[in-house]
């Protein structure tokens, strides 16, 4: 005992709140700036020194000291032990081959920057944000406006596919060409134009967005640009551009949906009697996007090599190659029908088809490196095509409610004064605005080589989802007017065909719960990657190398947290000024409470994360909306921060984050964390509760979101800038915008028969049935008078909907025959 007071009496001389805080403050500052460890120590020593330690403490902490920062010793003492401990208890994950391919697949970019809990505000704040070129910019109010205006999107449904006149413009203007480099007679755009083109093409028909982004995305043409011979480029690429070649891509099977990598699909290699080398393939694909017009199948399958011809094994891998779709053995002439959408979706069968080996893209090097193209393909693809969709969808829906709202009339007033239709209607408008922001920050990331697989698995799997949100708002508000299918209806066929956006490109539910935290707490994270490497190579000093950064990133991701949360993220810097600033810090403090609990759950549950699908799935909602609000920053910012833009901007951005908050409160309450948990699901979830991110958007931002869409300004052209806008007021949203332009302009006559009704100088009904009393009263004008008879025209005809005699009803099937066989196809398909 009296050891015991010698040796700790040096504490007693100093208030024990004292020493106490003292610690806590140097050790949290210290945590917080991420201080090497021999800063760690220089402070250790400091501190015994200046509470007069005695000397065998200094002794004591200066072997810790030594051991921790002299990495020869760190590695025998403790890695070493470490790592044969964690191997023992299979402690990380085990991922296989194709795991980690597609891990390794494409590259981090900003989304490393929201892992690491210390984002680099000042970088995601001047990301690149371009503008299309001249070139580019032609071609959208050229062909593609024109291309728009040839196609119906009611007549599409009607005939179940285009005319030849459309099928021969896509082709003349080279619309199956957007990626291909114009050496091989492409246009060769960028990913911001190839997703601007796919935006405009959806706002007027899906099926024709479809039928265009197919070839651009996952196909032959991709494949070939990146892996291709330059025999293969110089033979296939030119007749791609032009549409002479009409390609699709073969991977799912009945068998291997999600899980690709478990395909039948089997090619084997074999010597033809003239001695050179052909590979036998028997498979059965479906929901294969053109296959039925196709002239040049991309297949993927498994390749055996029986006699090692290749020099790669019995088995070299799965497998990409160029298949003629005339070739003998392929099966094709039969049509899907997803959801009555009528873009070409079918099966193929191959029967003992053979092809040279020099089919296979690349050639023979290139033979079991078919999973690697995939994955990087499908990683930048999901980038753009169906968020480009989704988006058209989006602005479509803006625009057009806006005017419905503004002109439709219940209980003598624009519905769109009810708060009741005030509610979706603030969703579709700032979901509008933040998913145009993701689409440009994505797409600027591509534009400038980056492929950021975990990125682009964000972008499709909630644009997608969020166009789900836009168009169940959309039907709502219309009621009636939505469920009736014909020419008149502008959100029926989207509302029917969304389910598969939802589903292509990976499953949502795959996409959220595997793929975006599965894949990111991985690759984006700093050091679990290198981590989980090292430990399978058995290289300690790799291992030691990052496991004890990893400790320093959990310490100080701690310290960030805490005191962000103390401050609600008042002591975060921000890159910009004005309205932007409180939500960059608010950032930041997610970014630190994200990477922190991201650590907390991969320590507790080590490899067993990998089927924590249900905690996996809320990190990825965190790191998505991160991402999203990360976007919505950037354009507000790049685009001036507009006043007028505000209240969009801002909404946006409130309920990312209360998004976010409610992903964080989800954790909390199911974390389990060894001998903590009560601390998490307690104490640490109430402050979380109570100490919040933020909450949803208030009912006064959401009525101004509303009121905004529902009047013709600078502000609503910009935020549905892009889409398709038919002059012709016959047409379906060319009617609604007219019916909104005159109701506008009779504003002023409408509000005097208004005053003239409280005053009972008119009767109190309708505004077209007192045009005459009022004009015979002096009310109004003539020139009045026949505005509001053209407004109110006008506001009947647009609330209209279509309707069929029973005969017509009845014939509501293709004006053009139905493909019979596969001659018909090759006919369509030129």
């Amino acid at each position: 005992m009296e050891f015991f007071n010698e040796s700790l009496g040096f504490l007693f001389q100093y208030p024990l709140w004292a020493v106490i805080v003292s610690m806590v403050l140097v050790a949290g500052l210290l945590a917080f700036w991420g201080s090497p460890l021999w800063i760690w120590g220089v402070a250790g020593f400091v501190a015994l020194w200046g509470f007069s330690a005695p000397t065998w403490l200094f002794a004591v902490f200066a072997v810790l000291v030594v051991v921790f920062n002299i990495k020869p010793i760190r590695r025998t003492l403790l890695t070493s032990p470490l790592m044969k401990l964690l191997d023992a208890m299979n402690f990380l994950p085990q991922i296989s081959e194709t795991e980690r391919t597609a891990i390794e697949a494409g590259n981090v970019w900003v989304d490393a920057e929201l892992f690491s809990g210390k984002p680099n505000l000042k970088r995601l704040a001047n990301e690149s944000y371009p503008e299309l070129s001249d070139e580019e910019q032609a071609f959208l109010n050229g062909p593609v406006e024109e291309l728009c205006s040839m196609v119906n999107d009611w007549d599409v449904f009607v005939r179940k596919g285009f005319t030849d006149e459309v099928w021969d413009y896509m082709r003349e203007h080279k619309f199956f060409g957007l990626i291909i480099p114009e050496k091989y007679g492409g246009l060769e755009f960028s990913a911001s134009a190839h997703s601007a083109i796919v935006t405009k093409l959806a706002s007027r028909c899906g099926p024709l967005a479809t039928t265009v982004m197919v070839p651009n995305s996952l196909g032959p043409a991709e494949l070939l640009m990146h892996y291709g011979t330059n025999e293969q480029k110089d033979q296939y690429l030119p007749k791609l551009a032009t549409g002479e070649e009409m390609p699709c891509f073969a991977l799912t099977e009945p068998t291997a949906g999600s899980d690709a990598g478990s395909m039948t699909a089997e090619g084997e290699v074999f010597k033809g009697d003239d001695g050179k080398l052909y590979i036998r393939l028997n498979f059965t694909k479906r929901y294969i996007t053109l296959a039925a017009i196709s002239t040049l199948i991309g297949l993927a399958f498994k390749l055996r090599d029986p006699e090692n011809h290749l020099g790669k094994g019995e088995y070299p891998g799965i497998t990409c190659a160029l298949i003629p779709s005339d070739t003998e053995g392929i099966i094709l002439g039969r049509r899907h029908d997803p959801l009555g959408v009528p873009f070409y979706n079918c099966p193929i069968d191959g029967e003992d088809a053979v092809v040279s080996v020099d089919q296979i893209i690349g050639g023979r090097e290139q033979a079991g490196n078919g999973w690697r193209m995939l994955m990087e393909s499908l990683g930048v693809g999901r980038g753009i095509s169906l968020p480009a969709q989704s988006m058209g969808g989006a602005k479509v829906a803006t625009r057009a409610l806006g005017a419905y709202t503004a002109v439709r009339k219940q209980f003598g007033i624009n519905i769109g004064k009810f708060e009741g239709i005030e509610e979706p209607m603030a969703r579709v408008g700032g979901f509008t605005y933040l998913m145009d922001a993701a689409r440009r920050y994505t797409c600027a990331g591509l534009d400038i080589g980056e492929k950021p697989s975990v990125v682009t698995a964000i972008a499709k799997y909630n644009f997608t989802e969020l166009g789900r949100q836009i168009i169940n708002d959309a039907m709502d508000i219309q009621g009636g007017a939505g469920i009736s299918r014909g020419p008149r209806n502008i959100f029926a066929h989207g509302y029917t065909s969304l389910p598969i956006a939802i589903t292509v490109e990976g499953a949502n539910i795959l996409t959220r719960s595997l793929m975006v935290f599965g894949q990111g707490a991985i690759r984006c994270h700093p050091y679990a990657y290198d981590e989980i490497d090292a430990l399978t190579k058995g290289d300690a000093k790799a291992f030691d190398n990052a496991f004890w950064k990893h400790i320093g990133h959990v310490i100080r991701n701690m310290s960030r947290s805490m005191l962000m949360s103390l401050t609600r993220g008042k002591i975060a810097s921000s890159p910009v000024g004005g309205p932007a600033a409180k939500y960059y810090k608010k950032l930041s403090w997610t970014s630190a409470s994200f990477a922190f609990l991201a650590d907390i759950a991969l320590g507790s549950y080590g490899g067993g994360l990998k089927v924590k699908e249900k905690i996996s799935g809320r990190f990825a909602d965190i790191l998505s909306w991160m991402y999203l609000a990360t976007a919505t920053l950037r354009r507000y910012d790049a685009e001036g921060q507009r006043e007028e833009d505000r209240v969009f901007f801002e909404w946006s951005m409130d309920y990312a984050f209360a998004q976010i908050q409610e992903a964080f409160d989800a954790i909390y309450r199911e974390i389990k964390v060894p001998g903590l948990s009560w601390l998490f699901r307690g104490p640490i979830a109430l402050w979380s509760r109570m100490n919040r991110i933020s909450s949803m958007p208030s009912d006064k931002l959401g009525h101004k979101v509303a009121q905004a869409m529902q009047q013709r300004s600078e502000l609503r052209d910009r935020i549905t800038d892009g889409i398709y806008i038919p002059e012709d007021k016959e047409e379906a949203l060319g009617r609604y915008e007219h019916a909104f332009r005159l109701s506008e302009e009779a504003a002023p006559v409408y509000k005097k028969i208004y005053k003239a009704t409280k005053k009972k100088e008119l009767p109190k009904t309708q505004a077209r049935f007192v045009i005459d009393q009022a004009l015979e009263k002096g009310i109004i004008t003539d020139e009045e008078a026949d505005l509001l008879r053209k407004a109110e025209d006008a506001r009947i005809d647009m609330v209209q909907v279509d309707e069929f005699t029973l005969e017509e009803y009845e014939n509501l099937t293709p004006s053009t025959p139905k493909l019979k066989d596969s001659a018909e196809a090759e006919n369509i398909a030129g």
